[in-house]
């Protein structure tokens, strides 16, 4: 067990959630102040995905992310800032009889397209999916991550002095990690996200979460997180394993059965739960020293 966690609040994700809350914010605007309100009860950091306000679907255009990201740092709180790259790895394909006739909503970038938000905007982390999967219910979409795409976005995320959050998903994911860093394409600490769970992937029971735990590279700085009601039980479990903790309306839209949540109210909740287990949150500029982040702005 670890005393002192930091806790991240991944704001809106790009799923299907604003269709079943209204607390997810969708604008830019909304996604900062959201965040803004996070950081403010206690969140040392925000993970950022935007959303098309007329689609509300996720995005990936650097235009958003910059609207988010400069409110935010122009606001009087100072979370470390955690931006999303997954968007641009999505394959739909056509039906069991027809997949080369790809579906709507498949969106295929190179490594330096997926970044390029990153690379304008120098957040001091950014996340890096370890790996394909079969991704969620819908049964032709595939969240595609071959390794000589992660290892093209690790070299340039390296160069840029941005700390890759390495988002693991299964424990073939953690093979990919330690590939990379291995290769030198991950610099100390490596920061690593167990994400539990999500269909297809690891399942959130505490025996797959230990087993993930005992693979983990020497010396990383890790995270736990489940989606859905396994949330807020996931603050408490994750410090006894070492890791640190998520929360948020990317992945769980409720504080309690059928209450839905804002984000800030995740937050406290996670603070109430590892304040009375007797684990400390840190700060944003404790958890900047711990990973050795960079700050450029």
């Amino acid at each position: 067990m670890i005393s002192e966690v930091f806790i991240t609040c991944a704001v809106t994700g790009g799923g299907d959630a604003v269709e079943r809350s209204p607390y997810v914010p969708v604008t830019p605007e909304q996604i900062a102040d959201s965040a803004i309100e996070a950081a403010r009860v206690g969140a040392t950091a925000v993970h950022i995905h935007v959303r098309d306000p007329d689609t509300r679907r996720g995005s990936r255009d650097p235009v958003l992310f910059r609207d988010v990201v400069q409110r935010i740092r122009k606001s009087d709180v100072n979370p470390v800032i955690n931006l999303s790259v997954g968007m641009g790895g999505d394959l739909v394909l056509g039906g069991a009889h027809s997949p080369l006739l790809l579906g709507v909503g498949t969106d295929m970038a190179g490594a330096l397209e997926r970044l390029a938000h990153v690379e304008e905007l120098l957040p001091e982390i950014c996340t890096l999916d370890c790996g394909s999967m079969n991704f969620g219910p819908r049964s032709d979409y595939v969240m595609l991550n071959a390794p000589g795409m992660l290892r093209a976005m690790a070299a340039r995320v390296q160069e840029l002095g941005v700390r890759p959050e390495l988002e693991v998903f299964d424990t073939g994911h953690l093979v990919q990690a330690h590939e990379l860093i291995k290769e030198g394409l991950i610099s100390d600490p490596p920061l690593i996200q167990l994400c539990m769970g999500i269909r297809y992937g690891a399942p959130d029971d505490p025996a797959t979460l230990t087993a993930l735990v005992h693979q983990l590279p020497a010396g990383a700085v890790y995270s736990a997180f489940s989606i859905g009601r396994m949330q807020l039980p996931y603050v408490a479990l994750a410090p006894l394993v070492g890791a640190n903790v998520r929360v948020g309306l990317e992945d769980n839209l409720y504080v309690s059965r059928g209450r839905l949540a804002t984000n800030a109210e995740l937050i406290r909740r996670a603070i109430e739960i590892l304040e009375r287990i007797g684990v400390r949150v840190m700060t944003p500029n404790e958890m900047r020293e711990k990973l050795a982040l960079k700050v450029h702005v």
